[in-house]
Parts: structure tokens; C-alpha cells; sequence
């Protein structure tokens, strides 16, 4: 019949032009967010609360000093992280120096390779070019990728390892590199957990998947994980006095609220609902039809961290080892319908034109309508501002504090995303000023003000805060010290100081200026004792 080959046909240029278009899209995102990150990199502020903190422990690492200290003592400070992404960043000190850039390029790069470790392993499982580039892009297309992957902050670089130790462990059982596949693993895993906490459920997932096919091994893999991560822990507890347990395992019991939990899980699917929704399919199919997976296994475990979003300080950043999870399984879901359709085909030689032709339009049409549920750009510029006004979104505001920014998100408000402005480089540098020319350390809640300034760190507000509020915290000295006014400076930003610092401060210092920057007001304090007395005109002419 020759209507068929003709249908055929048409549908098979129709599905190439669709494939070809999917790919332009999630190669604009790709574009936008390296746009993002140039910026970023070139921003020599904080762009999140606590990027500063980051990169002053692995200041700290460099100088062969520990980060997990007494909190009670001066300069008040600890951090609550583990050490594997601040030790990533000792290595790029000495070419950038004290600044952002250095941690922000790891946790770049770091998204980067998870993008190409969910191409390699969907192209290897499945083959092909498109469903492998498309599920890798998927991955960096995610808001929440865009909008933390450049950042200093450590979250994305767990995602990296716990991505490549789900490629070594799902090989564990190759005839010829199993065993290293399996040690690879198991170290990848270890990296991840001592990256973040978070990393555990990814670890059950790659131990329940070696339990169901070894269980012999299984419990080796677990022992032998269990052990080197034990003597770690110990090692660190007993070099740091016991302020590694403190700081790492106390401090991070934080308040729950699961409403946050449960709006974050529907903000997830809205912007992911076809990597989803292919990946649950993905699953099911494995449960009933076939053999559990190490992929499936890690996009279900995956939703724990998703569970933990409620947490005080947590947010959508807890979504993104999910996020890749199911960009991977939709890709090896895709892989497996075209599989089962050329089986089809083999068999009903009456349906091979029709289920051909429906995989070649239906796969990059599916990429091509997941698309827009994840759409952010900035809506101004040469090149943005038509392009928003293509897409119809040129009016697209994110109202700050104190500012709007002219970008979009699909997610709705976000403080991240936007590009910085020239006011915000001059904000900054007022701010800075201001550090530089206090008489006494500044007691900021970002860190980078003064390692700019060359000036100390003092506190990092949320550890202070998450140990007052679980009654592991002695505020005694650090009141009066704000008491006796020796502190040059106070920058607010959210005032996450415990309520004793704050009071003290309240008493102590006051405001001389607000000053809008990255779309909040940053509250700038005197000591009483300065503005009362002759030192206030001297310090003026100095600024």
C-alpha cells in the first residue's frame, strides 16, 4: 500500500524537525545558564546567604586550620558542612584568592559533569544520540540546577558523586570490571555523604539495589563502607574535640514545618512533571514487569531528600538529586518504549509503521512540551529582552526586598536567578566600605565583606542560631563583647542571630544607612559609643 510508506515517511521527517527543535531548546537553557554563571562569576559578593562561609572553611583547610570549633568562643565560628567540597576548593586558592569564584566554578563544573554522566550512562543503556543528550540537558534545564549550580555551596557536588556512584554500582555484576566497579562505587558514596549528610539516601539505594542481586556482597559493600566512614567520623570527632559531632550531627536538628515539604513536592512535579512522570512510570514497570534497577531504586530513595525540604534552612535545593534521578530513568523509560516497540515490530508486521511513527513524533514532542514548565530567562537585553518578548514574557518581573529584577521563572518568586546590575556593584562597594574602615572586626552575617576587606570572620549567624535553638550554644561571651561595643561594624542582612545577640546588638549599635543590594537591604550599624562621641566625624572623613 503505498500510503503507508508515504505516512511513514512524512511522520519521520516530522519527528526529525521536532527532535531537532527539542535539542535547540534545551541547548538555549544550556546558553542562559552559562550566561548565569559568567555573571556569577564575576560577582565578588555573596549572592546567597552563606556562599562567604563556604569558602572561609576552605580558607581555614588551607591554613591546616579545622572549621569545627567551639561556637562560644571568638570568632564564634563553625561550620555545620562536611569537608570534601571545601577541600575541592583549597586546590583553586592560590590562582583566585580569598574569592567566591573559586568555590563557585567547582560546584559549576560539578553540574556539568552530572549533565554528561546522565548522557553516558542513558547513550550506553540505550543508544543513540537524542533521548542520551536530551535527559543530560534535562538535568542542567532544571530551575533548581540553574539557579544553586553556579553558587559556592556544596549541594550540587553531592548530586556529582551521587550520580557516578550510581553509574559504578549499577555495573557492579560485569563479568570483567565488577569488582572495581563496586569499589568505585562504594568511594564515590563515601564522597557524597562526606560532601553532605544528604548523600544517605542515595546510599540505601545503591545497597538495596547490591542486596537484591548479591546479598553476600551486599553486606561486605555495607561493612566495609560502614567501617572506612566510622573511623572517619571518629578520626574528625577526636582531631576536633568533639565540635565535629556537635556542629555536623547537633546543630542540623532543626524545626520541621510540612507544609513547606509538601508545597515543594507540588512545585517539583509542576516544573519536572514529564521527567517524572516517566520515571514513576519507569519504576512501576520494573516492579511488576522486570528487575529493579539501581536507576529506579535512586530516583524512589531520591524522594527522601525531597521528604527533608521542610526542615528550617532546607528549600528546593533538596529536590535536585531527584531532579537528576529522573531525568536519567525517563531517559532509559524512553529507551525501553522504543525497545518494546521494535520487538513489536518484529512480530506484527501491521502495526511496525504505525508504532514507529508514533515513538519518532511522541519522544521529542514530549521533550518539546516539558520544556515551558521549566522556563526562566532574563527579560532584558540585546539578546533576552526579544527573546522574552518572543516568548511573551518581556513583562515578567521578581520583586526584592528592595528592588525588582527583570527576569522570569516559571517557578514563580525565587531570590536566585536574576543577573546583577550596576547598582548592585556599587551597593556592594559601599558596603565594603564600610568594613574596610571600622575601627574593630566586623560582625557581619556575610562572610565576604570581610575576607575582602582582610578583616576576620566573626560568627556564621545560622550555626549560632540552629545551637541556641537545640540549647548547645553559650552566648555569654559573644554578648559582651557586643556589650563592651568592640566590634567596628554590624551588617545585617535577615538578622539570623539568636535572640541574646540580637538584643545585645539592638542595644549597642545603631543604624547609619540601609543599603539596597542583590534585591535586599543590608542594615549597616555603628557602635552608640562612636556616634555619640568625636570619633563619628573622623570616621566619616575616613569613609
Amino acid at each position: 500500500m503505498p500510503l503507508l510508506p508515504a505516512l511513514k515517511s512524512v511522520l519521520k521527517s516530522g519527528g526529525t524537525i521536532l527532535a531537532v527543535l527539542a535539542i535547540l531548546v534545551y541547548v538555549g537553557y544550556l546558553l542562559v545558564y552559562v550566561v548565569y554563571a559568567v555573571e556569577l562569576f564575576r560577582w565578588p559578593f555573596d549572592y546567597d546567604q552563606g556562599e562567604g562561609f563556604e569558602l572561609y572553611d576552605a580558607i581555614l583547610y588551607s591554613q591546616g586550620e579545622w572549621p569545627y570549633r567551639d561556637n562560644a568562643t571568638f570568632p564564634f565560628y563553625a561550620s555545620n558542612y562536611p569537608p570534601v567540597f571545601h577541600l575541592l576548593i583549597v586546590p583553586l586558592l592560590p590562582i583566585f584568592g580569598p574569592r567566591l569564584i573559586a568555590g563557585r566554578l567547582v560546584s559549576f563544573a560539578a553540574t556539568l559533569v552530572t549533565g554528561g554522566a546522565i548522557f553516558a550512562i542513558v547513550r550506553r543503556k540505550v543508544g543513540g544520540w537524542f533521548i542520551p543528550l536530551v535527559s543530560g540537558l534535562g538535568f542542567l534545564a532544571s530551575n533548581y540546577v540553574y539557579q544553586i549550580g553556579p553558587l559556592c555551596r556544596m549541594h550540587l557536588t553531592m548530586v556529582m558523586f551521587e550520580t557516578l556512584a550510581i553509574a559504578f554500582i549499577a555495573e557492579f555484576e560485569h563479568p570483567r570490571y565488577g569488582r572495581r566497579n563496586l569499589i568505585l562505587g562504594l568511594l564515590m558514596l563515601l564522597c557524597a555523604g562526606y560532601t553532605k549528610q544528604m548523600a544517605v539516601f542515595t546510599v540505601v539505594a545503591a545497597l538495596a539495589f547490591v542486596f537484591l542481586r548479591d546479598v553476600k556482597k551486599s553486606l561486605l559493600a555495607g561493612m566495609g563502607l560502614t567501617l572506612v566512614a566510622g573511623a572517619i567520623f571518629w578520626l574528625l570527632n577526636v582531631l576536633t574535640a568533639g565540635q565535629w559531632w556537635v556542629n555536623i550531627i547537633q546543630a542540623n536538628v532543626n524545626e520541621y514545618d510540612y507544609r513547606q515539604t509538601i508545597f515543594l513536592f507540588g512545585q517539583w512535579f509542576r516544573l519536572h512533571s514529564g521527567f517524572v512522570l516517566l520515571a514513576a512510570g519507569y519504576l512501576i514497570y520494573e516492579l511488576f514487569w522486570d528487575r529493579l534497577s539501581a536507576y529506579s531504586l535512586w530516583f524512589f530513595f531520591s524522594l527522601g531528600g525531597g521528604a527533608l525540604s521542610g526542615k528550617w534552612g532546607a528549600g528546593f535545593g533538596y529536590f535536585t538529586t531527584a531532579v537528576a534521578a529522573a531525568c536519567l530513568t525517563s531517559g532509559l523509560a524512553l529507551g525501553r518504549l522504543r525497545k518494546l516497540a521494535h520487538a513489536r515490530r518484529e512480530k506484527t508486521r501491521g502495526t511496525r509503521y504505525a508504532l514507529h511513527a508514533l515513538l519518532s513524533v511522541a519522544i521529542p514532542l514530549l521533550y518539546l512540551v516539558q520544556a515551558p514548565r521549566m522556563l526562566h530567562l532574563p527579560t532584558s537585553g540585546p539578546i533576552f529582552g526579544p527573546l522574552a518578548r518572543l516568548l511573551g514574557v518581556d513583562d515578567a518581573l521578581v520583586e526584592g526586598h528592595c528592588t525588582t529584577f527583570q527576569y522570569h521563572d516559571a517557578m514563580g518568586y525565587t531570590q536566585l536567578g536574576h543577573l546583577l546590575t550596576p547598582e548592585d556593584y556599587a551597593a556592594g562597594e559601599e558596603i565594603l566600605n564600610y568594613v574596610r574602615t571600622a575601627d574593630g572586626p566586623p560582625l557581619s552575617e556575610e562572610a565576604t565583606f570581610s575576607l575582602l576587606a582582610g578583616k576576620p570572620v566573626v560568627t556564621n549567624p545560622t550555626q549560632l542560631l540552629n545551637l541556641y535553638n537545640n540549647d548547645l550554644l553559650d552566648t555569654t561571651e559573644i554578648v559582651e563583647r557586643i556589650n563592651r561595643q568592640e566590634f567596628g561594624v554590624v551588617i545585617f542582612r535577615a538578622q539570623f542571630y539568636p535572640p541574646p545577640v540580637l538584643e545585645a546588638i539592638g542595644q549597642n549599635y545603631q543604624p547609619v544607612e540601609h543599603v539596597c543590594m542583590n534585591g535586599f537591604y543590608y542594615h549597616i550599624l555603628w557602635p552608640r559609643r562612636i556616634l555619640a562621641g568625636e570619633e563619628y566625624e573622623s570616621l566619616s572623613l575616613r569613609r
